[in-house]
């Protein structure tokens, strides 16, 4: 006999199949009475990955109508309220999709450990805005005491990777845990836990070097470097942080006339050097090699790196902030595995189905997780 979570699936992708054909083209009667009946025999995160598959589709059509599906699902999916009313929000506070679609993930905390029912928890993490809070000065980014316990309370419980834009060397120095897998460099830099664990194998005196896809660009990368940063010296505030093999000019400092003047300064640098490219943060501008290697390539090889490539008895949690997180979220996105949580206290296009306000919420979320793991036993 199905489990009740394999019944779910199966209805999901006939509910998806059903969408995407003729019927679709068929009477708003019809399609809302169908998706009321398969609807109600979905839990509220299936009825989510639902939501987006319809409202992608409907995106794709270039069709502006109010589809009925969609609206049926909003009617029968739970809100999120965003208790956030600074300045700092944009228009997406005001689309009902985005708040049925990214519940708290400490709201629905009960939901994601039922979905995660027969399956290894693997934990992901960004780190500036997700275990530490974004500060002025890249080099002050540091974790919390509270924070550090919660994380290596995390790891020694579940597989623990930190997959961050920053060298592995820096971001060690934050966390200095040693259970904990590193990627650094956005994933171009990937090393295993210093202390054995059951799902690592290894050297246990030594970090396993797993990986470094981007290691012939590093002449060109250091060398980039050094003349960025004799051309920010012009611009005060501004700061280039050499992550390994990814540059980051940070703005946060600098006053916003003089943003144009750092962009053109980037841009034409990066001229001379076709095999790099630019991408955005917050408030930084990184310097990439142009390899196809990101974070959600990532999260990938780190699971297929701990036997879990295809698999169906994983369910990888990922936590960010930025939108270099957004290819971790895509990526889960398109296997149907795990879930993405999007850190940010207001609302914004992602892929990810759960939010976390911030660091704080963050710390929250991890220490009902490691409770609930510790608990089960």
């Amino acid at each position: 006999m199905k489990s009740s979570s394999q019944v779910s699936t199966n209805i999901v992708k006939l509910t998806e199949s059903f969408f995407h054909s003729t019927v679709s083209a068929a009477s708003s009667q019809v399609q809302k009475s169908s998706m009321a009946l398969f609807g109600g025999l979905l839990g509220q995160y299936q009825k989510r990955r639902l939501l987006f598959t319809v409202e992608e589709s409907n995106n794709k059509g270039g069709n502006n109508k109010v589809n009925p599906w969609l609206e049926s699902m909003r009617a029968s999916s739970p809100t999120r309220i965003t208790p956030n009313n600074n300045n700092n929000q944009d228009d997406s506070n005001n689309n009902p999709s985005w708040i049925v679609g990214h519940p708290s993930a400490l709201k629905m905390f009960d939901e994601i450990i039922w979905n995660s029912k027969g399956k290894q928890v693997v934990v992901f993490l960004d780190y500036d805005g997700t275990l530490s809070p974004i500060v002025a000065d890249p080099e002050k980014a540091f974790m919390t005491k509270k924070m550090r316990a919660i994380l290596k309370d995390i790891a020694r419980l579940f597989p623990t990777a930190i997959v961050t834009g920053r060298c592995i060397d820096k971001v060690y120095d934050f966390v200095r845990l040693g259970e904990v897998y590193y990627a650094g460099s956005h994933g171009m830099d990937i090393k295993g836990p210093t202390k054995s664990r059951n799902h690592q194998k290894g050297n246990n005196n030594e970090a396993l070097v797993l990986f470094q896809p981007a290691s012939q660009f590093l002449p060109m990368i250091n060398e980039v470097y050094k003349i960025l940063v004799e051309k920010m010296k012009a611009i005060p505030g501004a700061k280039v942080e050499n992550n390994k093999f990814c540059l980051s000019v940070h703005f946060r400092c600098v006053e916003e006339k003089c943003w144009s003047a750092l962009a053109e300064q980037v841009n034409s640098v990066l001229k001379e050097y076709p095999k790099l490219k630019l991408t955005h943060g917050r408030k930084v501008i990184e310097i990439r090699p142009t390899i196809k290697w990101d974070k959600g390539k990532a999260i990938e090889f780190l699971l297929e790196s701990l036997g879990y490539a295809n698999s169906t008895s994983v369910f990888p949690i990922y936590i960010g902030d930025d939108r270099t997180d957004e290819d971790a979220f895509k990526v889960l996105r398109s296997k149907g595995q795990g879930i993405g949580i999007l850190v940010s206290q207001i609302q914004k296009e992602t892929k990810a189905i759960y939010t976390l306000h911030d660091p704080l919420e963050v710390g929250q979320f991890l220490r009902r997780l490691a409770d609930w793991k510790k608990n089960k036993f």
